[in-house]
This record gives C-alpha cells, sequence and structure tokens, in this order.
C-alpha cells in the first residue's frame, strides 16, 4: 500500500481548493452558443434577402411584362411578349402561367409565377427552400365608343325581314349601353336604299348644287373621287338628287295618265323610290338618347334599290374627326346633343373606339338618276295655276305647238292660258312627276303616231333625261376602297350578309375587318338577331374595370 507524505498531502489539498476557486472559462461555452445563434440569425437574413430580391425582380418582371402584353397598341402575341420578357431576365423556369382574355374594346393580361430559393443557413433548422406565388394583372379598355348603324332598307326588305331587322336593332342598342352609366357610347343609325336622305339639317352643312325645294328630300349624289378617304369636304358642291324617279313605271296608254296618279308622282307608295322623301328614313345623327334611337328604328320603312356604298361611305364621314365642327354647329341649332360636342374623336385616341355595323339583304343595282343637263334651268313644261294640268312646247315649225296631253290635242298656246299658266323650271317638273311619266305623256304621245314611233320618242325621251350614277362594279369598287380606308384608321367594320345574294355576301364579306369569322355574319330568317348580339356582346364589356 502506498503511503503519501503528509506535504504531499497538503500540496494536493492546496491545488484541489485552488481549482474550485478558479473561476477562470467559465463564460466560454455561452460565448460559443452566442455566436453560433448570431452566425444562425445573420445567415437565415441573408437566405430572406436573397429570397426577397429574387421575388422582387420576378414581380417587377411580371409587372412590366404584363402591361406590355396588354396594350392594345401591342400587335404581337401577349403570351410571347410575357415570355420574352421573362427569358430576357434569365426568370423563365419562374413563370408558370399566362392567361389572355381579349375582348373588341380591351385586353386582360395575367401571369403567375412560382420563385423559389434554395437556403444555405436555414437548411440546417430543415427549411431547405422558401416559395412564393407571384400574380400580376394588367388591363386595358376603352371607353368611348362611337357606333354607327348602316341599315338596308331597299324594297326588298319589307315584310318580315324589316320586322326582323327592328328587333335586332332595338336588342343591339338596348344591349351595349347597359353597361355605359356615364353615357360614354354614342350611336347614330343611317338607313340607306338607292341613296341616303340626310335630312335637313345635315345637308345644310354640306354645299350643293342643282338644289331642289322638295322638303325632305336630301339625297347628294357624291363623287368617285370621294371614297378612298374618309373625312368629306363640306366646300366641294355635291350634286343633289332630283327628287323624281327615273324608274319606267308610269303607264304607257295610249290615253292620258293623270298626272296626280300614284304611277305618275314621284312622292308616293311606291317602291321603286330612290331618293325616299319622308323622315322615316333620315339619318339619325350620333346620340345618347336612347328613346330617339328606339324611335328611328321603329319608324323605319323599305323602299327603293341598294347603295350599300352611300350608306357606308356617310358611316365614314360622320365618324371622321374632321366632322368635329359641323357636330358643334347641329349641337349649336339643336339639332344635336351637347354631350356630342368633342366627337368624333381622333382616330389615334387611346381612349376612344369606332364601329360600323354594316348590313344588307341585297346586292349594288346601279339606278338611274336625273342627268345634271335637265336638274336646273327652264323646261318647255307649262302648268295650269287652276287645275294643275300640264302641256308642253314642241317646234314644230307651225302655229299649233303646245301639246295638251289630258285633252290629246294640240294648241296654240299652254293649256289655260288665259286663266294664268307658269312655265316650269326642271326642279319644278320633278319634284310633281316622274320621269317616266313626262316621257310618255308630254314626248312619246306627242310625237309619236304609231305603237313603234311613240315606243321610239319614249326611249328617247328617256335617254335624254337620265343616265347612271354609277355601274355596279364601279359600286363594288368604290364601297371596298372606303371600306379600305376605314380599316386602315382601325375603325371596326362589322359585316351582315341578311339572305343577301352572293355578289351583295361577296362585297360586305370584303368590307368587314379581318378575320372574317369574327367580323362578318351571314344571317338568314331569325338569325340576324343572333348577329346583332353577338357583336353587341364584345361591345358591351365597358368600363368593368380601369
Amino acid at each position: 500500500m502506498m503511503m503519501l507524505r503528509p506535504t504531499t498531502k497538503r500540496t494536493l489539498a492546496r491545488r484541489a481548493t485552488s481549482f474550485m476557486r478558479d473561476e477562470s472559462g467559465v463564460m466560454a461555452p455561452q460565448i460559443l452558443f452566442f455566436f453560433f445563434m448570431m452566425l444562425l440569425v445573420g445567415g437565415v437574413a441573408v437566405d430572406l434577402m436573397r429570397f426577397e430580391s429574387k421575388r422582387v425582380a420576378v414581380q417587377q418582371t411580371m409587372d412590366r411584362a404584363t402591361l406590355a402584353a396588354a396594350s392594345l397598341e401591342n400587335v404581337l402575341i401577349p403570351q410571347d411578349v410575357v415570355n420574352s420578357y421573362f427569358d430576357t431576365a434569365g426568370l423563365d423556369s419562374e413563370l408558370k402561367s399566362i392567361d389572355v382574355i381579349q375582348t373588341v374594346n380591351g385586353r386582360t393580361v395575367r401571369a403567375q409565377a412560382t420563385v423559389t430559393s434554395n437556403n444555405y443557413f436555414m437548411s440546417m433548422m430543415s427549411v431547405p427552400y422558401l416559395e412564393a406565388d407571384n400574380r400580376s394583372q394588367a388591363e386595358q379598355r376603352i371607353n368611348d365608343i362611337e357606333i354607327m348603324l348602316v341599315l338596308d332598307v331597299s324594297g326588298s326588305m319589307s315584310g318580315a325581314k324589316l320586322a326582323n331587322l327592328k328587333i335586332a336593332a332595338n336588342d343591339f342598342i338596348d344591349t351595349v349601353t347597359e353597361n355605359d352609366p356615364e353615357g360614354r357610347i354614342s350611336i347614330g343609325i343611317i338607313p340607306y336604299n338607292a341613296q341616303v336622305n340626310l335630312g335637313a339639317p345635315l345637308r345644310s352643312k354640306y354645299t350643293v348644287s342643282y338644289a331642289h325645294g322638295v322638303p325632305d328630300g336630301n339625297c347628294l349624289e357624291l363623287p368617285s373621287g370621294v371614297f378612298s378617304s374618309l373625312a368629306l369636304s363640306r366646300t366641294l358642291a355635291y350634286p343633289m338628287m332630283a327628287i323624281a324617279d327615273t324608274e319606267s313605271t308610269t303607264s304607257q296608254s295610249t290615253s292620258y295618265v293623270s298626272e296626280t296618279g300614284s304611277s305618275a308622282t314621284p312622292v308616293d307608295s311606291s317602291s321603286k323610290r330612290w331618293c325616299n322623301p319622308s323622315t322615316d328614313i333620315d339619318v339619325t345623327l350620333p346620340t345618347k338618347n336612347l328613346a330617339s334611337l328606339h324611335a328611328a328604328v321603329n319608324d323605319l320603312v323599305a323602299s327603293g334599290n341598294t347603295s350599300i356604298l352611300l350608306g357606308m361611305r356617310w358611316a365614314t364621314a360622320l365618324l371622321d374627326p374632321g366632322a368635329r365642327s359641323m357636330y358643334y354647329q347641329l349641337i349649336g341649332e339643336n339639332a344635336m346633343q351637347g354631350s356630342m360636342g368633342g366627337r368624333p374623336f381622333d382616330y389615334d385616341s387611346t381612349d376612344s373606339m369606332k364601329v360600323i355595323v354594316l348590313m344588307t339583304d341585297g346586292q349594288h343595282v346601279a339606278h338611274e338618276r336625273v342627268a345634271d343637263a335637265y336638274k336646273t334651268g327652264t323646261s318647255p313644261i307649262y302648268r295650269s295655276n287652276g287645275d294643275g294640268k300640264f302641256s308642253i312646247y314642241h317646234n314644230k315649225s307651225g302655229t299649233s305647238d303646245y301639246w295638251v296631253p289630258h285633252r290629246n290635242e294640240w294648241r296654240t298656246a299652254p293649256w289655260n292660258s288665259g286663266s294664268g299658266v307658269q312655265q316650269q323650271t326642271w326642279q319644278q317638273v320633278w319634284s310633281r312627276v316622274r320621269v317616266s311619266w313626262v316621257s310618255w305623256q308630254l314626248y312619246a304621245r306627242a310625237l309619236g303616231t304609231s305603237s313603234s314611233s311613240r315606243t321610239s320618242a319614249y326611249n328617247n325621251a328617256m335617254d335624254m333625261f337620265q343616265d347612271y350614277y354609277q355601274s355596279v362594279g364601279a359600286m363594288d369598287s368604290l364601297l371596298s376602297s372606303n371600306c379600305a380606308a376605314a380599316r386602315s384608321e382601325d375603325i371596326l367594320v362589322y359585316g351582315i350578309a341578311f339572305e343577301a345574294p352572293d355578289a351583295g355576301k361577296t362585297a360586305i364579306k370584303d368590307c368587314a375587318s379581318k378575320p372574317s369569322s369574327t367580323y362578318f355574319f351571314d344571317a338568314n330568317g331569325l338569325e340576324i338577331q343572333t348577329a346583332f348580339q353577338l357583336i353587341a356582346a364584345n361591345l358591351s364589356q365597358l368600363r368593368l374595370t380601369q
């Protein structure tokens, strides 16, 4: 057994007591612990900052991308625009989905991305990565819309077709305007047959040649040179269409046919009128008044032939910004709503849109017109102040040079010259009787002595008095030219062929905006209501968001 010396025991005891009393190194574990925690907290902050930096970069890229893609001035595919932004930023792996909602007056682009960031420090806490979903939505919408309804009211539209058109047009007006509480939509109506009756207020704003005095007969013959543009000069003189029909419908009897009968007068209920002097088919100037629009639609009547190009041309003229000063004049005359001030908007206005709905059930017909030489000046025709009977002077190199059709005789003076008779201007003649009546009663019966000679005299007179406004081929070409001009200024043109022949369908389809699958409708029967409803559905997405 080993024995310790007393001195050794004392030494060990002193050292043991000293060790127990020594406090140096007591804080080392705590310092190590706190140092580790500081590193961990700093590491977490680094992980969070890396994640946030990436999230912000993704969000900013997505916001810029959706804004660019939603712009209505962007002609590229919206999805491609968004993808391009993410590819350029090197963030394409983060992009998960792109949704595009396109309407005729707006575009909405939604994008979603998932941001993932791997952790360096937080992984030690069993958090290997951070993740978040980012979303962005941008949209641009057009608030102010100018619409022109160009409606065929030719004679073939009578009956059920016109009734269906009225229902369809009224529903269209209601649908388009129901989401327009601030009244940002204006609608004008242009009924057309062989001509467009402008109505007195609108016609008065244009320079006119060969004017006649027939109330409400306000049809102008537009020259070929005005169809390739949209603005319509108000200083260039346009011939007024003579109110007389040149259609050969009068009786060609060897007996007298009264000049007051339905076959003689130009303002009767016939379907052959080229310029219907009726306020029922006047142009309805652009307005926000729904009652006025519905009344105009409900009052439409069918008559005459078909000139699609004239309906279209007046629509483009009334949508052109050059008409703005005219609108202010009409407002000052109480012929137009005050709220139309400032319209038509400029073509490049980003907050407005122009729309034409062009409808026909027919095709172009080359209608006759009174030749310019017989639109004004003094005629050889006389009218009795008493009974209103006509007579005419023909130089027969004799004493009895005045033909009196109702008496079937030649006289030395006009009929009723003793009681008062007035030599007529051509404007006065055409305001009372048709060209065909004049040609038969005052020329053929006067100058012809047999059936063949009367027919020859009649044809010669008709050829003298009339010519054609345009050929069918020219009308088709001029329409196409005006439609192209409209599309070049981003006017949306919807075309509706309503039980129209192939030539009419072709003309309307050519005129409509592209693609045809969106802007052209081939309708039959009640399908015309569907066509108008589909158009209205696009245009009614108004002011839902900004």
